[in-house]
């Protein structure tokens, strides 16, 4: 089991440089910004069970959106897995299928990309149905 582990390991690395290579600055931060949203808003509801969000809107400036999505990317999806490995790792919980809905938008703070999430029972990686509030 532990060789399985350290192979497992061993191609996440790989993996992950390869991501790096292909895609410079902006989908690591991607990453990495995911990764803080996801940590922020878990929920500790036991000692052997927190829970997060499993919804994630990842808003991009428009120029970002179309070097990533011209490099022939599946963004939207590669974010998904890496979002999920590193839940996985973390042991979390998500609270319903997990996606990463990637969107283009005008209005984003650093002028490069915004990311939010919340719990929803039932998601699409086509798109979130809008929520008034």
């Amino acid at each position: 089991m532990s060789n399985l582990t350290g192979w497992e390991q061993a191609l996440e690395r790989v993996g992950g440089r390869l991501w790096e290579r292909w895609f410079p600055k902006e989908p690591v931060e991607l990453v990495a910004a995911l990764r803080r949203e996801c940590d922020r808003q878990a929920v500790v509801c036991s000692e052997n069970r927190v829970v997060v969000p499993n919804a994630y809107d990842v808003e991009l400036a428009e120029h970002v959106h179309a070097e990533l999505v011209g490099q022939g990317a599946r963004v939207g999806q590669v974010l998904t897995d890496k979002l999920a490995q590193y839940g996985a790792r973390r042991g979390y919980e998500w609270a319903g299928p997990l996606a990463v809905h990637v969107t283009t938008s005008r209005d984003v703070p650093n002028d490069r990309y915004r990311v939010t999430s919340k719990a929803m029972a039932h998601v699409s990686a086509v798109g979130f149905p809008s929520v008034s509030g």
